[in-house]
């Protein structure tokens, strides 16, 4: 009975945030652990529906790249800019790896350029130097990128990658453990501090980490979190810079790298801003009504769908293709 319960939770999580997984098993290049070796499908068999006109120019992009479940096939390139682009020959991150976990398989979200994949394998192995047990790994990207469905404005190019402030436990993680347990916040009720009950400075020792990393060019954190790392920093402050406020990311810290040099079609952020972004610089996110905003007087506008027109040109030749 129990067992029945858990299969039917999941396909009604699985039936709101995707599309079916494709593969499990990463790249011929890269190890599987035997987790890999339960059929793609398993977990979540039902795709989304094919779309009466996937060529109607006000098909949502979003749409169309949910329903790619293999990646476009040749060079690995980042197009576009993180929240308006799109990928090719992009690389499957392996849902088991030595210092690594993927969480939130149903979602098919485990790909990014191979630049992101080294990636996370150096963090990994500095994690350990830090006390870190092993990261887990939330969203990543579509095997094309492009918009999601849920979640993201960003995303898109294959650069980004959400990781965890819960540790990765000493076992390889069930399927089910991986799409139902929860992230820890690590945000105090009131928004304005971190829960001192839950954070740890080996947290800040792993988002440091990640910053000293030269490919590294933002990383997300929440206000709350972001006030507390200045505080903790000491005199060693020069990383912080790197470290950027932003909305949610309570759970996790998000991650996003530089345009690699042969992807010339990507758009860099710019470099970011002079000093290490505490004090007043800080002080925009704690005015009322910004990290809890008051609800709108009137009724909501509808929501805004991107087109495959918002998108650079090569992302149609990207999602188009079989």
């Amino acid at each position: 009975m129990m067992a029945a319960l858990i299969r039917l939770c999941l396909l009604v999580l699985a039936a709101g945030i995707g599309p079916a997984l494709a593969q499990d098993g990463g790249t011929p290049t890269r190890a599987a652990s035997t987790i890999d070796t339960i059929p793609p499908g398993t977990l979540n068999p039902k795709p989304l529906p094919p779309l009466p006109d996937p060529n109607s120019p006000k098909v949502p992009a979003k749409e169309l790249f949910a329903r790619k479940l293999t990646p476009f096939p040749g060079p690995a390139r980042a197009i576009g800019s993180y929240a308006d682009g799109c990928m090719k020959g992009a690389e499957q991150l392996p849902i088991t790896g030595p210092t690594w976990q993927v969480m939130r398989l149903s979602r098919n979200r485990n790909w990014g350029n191979p630049e992101l994949i080294k990636f996370i394998e150096r963090l990994g192995a500095n994690a350990k130097k830090v006390g870190w047990n092993g990261l887990l790994i939330g969203d990543m990207a579509q095997p094309r990128g492009g918009p999601m469905i849920s979640g993201h404005a960003s995303h898109q190019i294959g650069l980004d990658v959400d990781i965890w402030f819960t540790p990765m436990p000493d076992h390889v993680l069930t399927r089910e453990e991986r799409e139902m347990d929860g992230a820890v916040n690590m945000v105090a009720p009131s928004g304005l501090d971190v829960d001192h009950s839950v954070w740890t400075s080996t947290r800040m020792a792993l988002v440091k980490a990640a910053t000293e990393d030269p490919k590294v060019a933002r990383i997300f954190v929440n206000a709350a979190i972001k006030k507390e790392m200045c505080s903790e920093a000491g005199k060693d402050r020069a990383w912080l810079a790197k470290v950027r406020p932003w909305w949610g990311h309570a759970e996790h810290f998000h991650v996003r790298l530089v345009c690699p040099p042969d992807s010339p079609q990507c758009k860099d952020q710019p470099p970011v801003p002079a000093g290490d972004g505490c004090g007043h610089a800080l002080d925009f996110w704690f005015r009322p009504g910004i990290l809890h905003p008051a609800p709108p007087k009137g009724p909501p506008k509808p929501p805004h769908f991107m087109t495959l027109a918002g998108l650079p040109p090569a992302c149609r030749a990207v999602v188009m293709a079989p």
